[in-house]
């Protein structure tokens, strides 16, 4: 029998290093066809690592300036998330406590997240047109906010439905005003939840690619659409590709580790117990 539990527990770990090793993989190529010669890229087997690694690709980015592109991924993502958790929060709250609206306009409001973006994208470009909003972090910003509240007031109400209003009722009985609560209670036990909604609010904000494209021309250029615009019909620039794909990765990869904890214990904070 142990023997039998020693062989299933290797085959399971073999299984999971395998799984592992195929989802990784890409990422790896990526990081190595950044370092590449443009011999080494095209090379036929392929090259599985650089031979001499090529720091000069990254900065061709800060040469031509595509770096910026990131910088104001960086911008616009930030800041969008910035405002649609602070009005998501306020919402859920209210949504959960004062049952605004009634029992059905939380998934009324989480049915808008559902709304394809390339049904919206041409209406809005009309708009944004006219009101002078096309190509300002601005435009973005409010857009990516407004796709954002769907999501974060649906996620927040949740947590915070986890909260015992008992602990609220304690701090009205000390003296402490609804913003107060608010501030010192409500958010303080739903921060796990909040920062992990807030990770997700701002990698759906940093990959997003259709209105960014659409709505921009050269000054606020956002990292994916630069990205796109390294693929012609007679060349194709791998190496400036990975390159940035590498930068545009950072942010995202520095973030999912600073707030490791909290995406764990805020993924797991609602769930089912029993």
């Amino acid at each position: 029998m142990r023997l039998r539990a020693s062989i299933g527990a290797a085959g399971w770990y073999a299984a999971t290093l395998c799984i592992t090793v195929v989802f990784l993989f890409p990422v790896y190529w990526m990081f190595a066809v950044s370092l590449k010669t443009p011999r080494e890229i095209f090379r036929s087997p392929p090259a599985w690592y650089p031979a001499t690694p090529q720091f000069g690709n990254f900065w061709v980015l800060f040469r031509d300036g595509d770096v910026w592109t990131i910088w104001n991924s960086f911008v616009i993502a930030g800041t969008s998330t910035v405002i649609a958790m602070a009005l998501g929060t306020l919402c859920a709250y209210s949504l959960v406590r004062f049952e605004t609206g009634g029992k059905n306009l939380a998934l009324w409001i989480l049915s808008q997240r559902l709304l394809p973006p390339i049904a919206v994208v041409f209406p809005i470009f009309l708009v944004y047109a006219r009101i002078g909003l096309t190509d300002t972090y601005t435009g973005l910003i409010l857009l990516y906010t407004a796709f954002a509240l769907p999501y974060v007031i649906w996620m927040m109400r949740g947590y915070i439905q986890e909260i015992p209003i008992e602990l609220e009722e304690a701090a009205f009985i000390d003296g402490a005003s609804r913003w107060q609560v608010l501030w010192i209670v409500v958010i303080p036990l739903a921060g796990s939840g909040l920062f992990a909604t807030a990770v997700f609010a701002f990698i759906f904000s940093w990959n997003e690619f259709l209105f960014a494209l659409v709505l921009t021309r050269t000054q606020v250029l956002t990292y994916p659409v630069q990205v796109s615009q390294y693929f012609g019909a007679q060349s194709t620039f791998w190496a400036k590709i990975s390159a940035l794909s590498v930068l545009g990765t950072v942010p995202v990869f520095l973030a999912v580790a600073c707030f490791q904890r909290f995406l764990v214990r805020g993924i797991s904070l609602g769930a089912v117990k029993g």
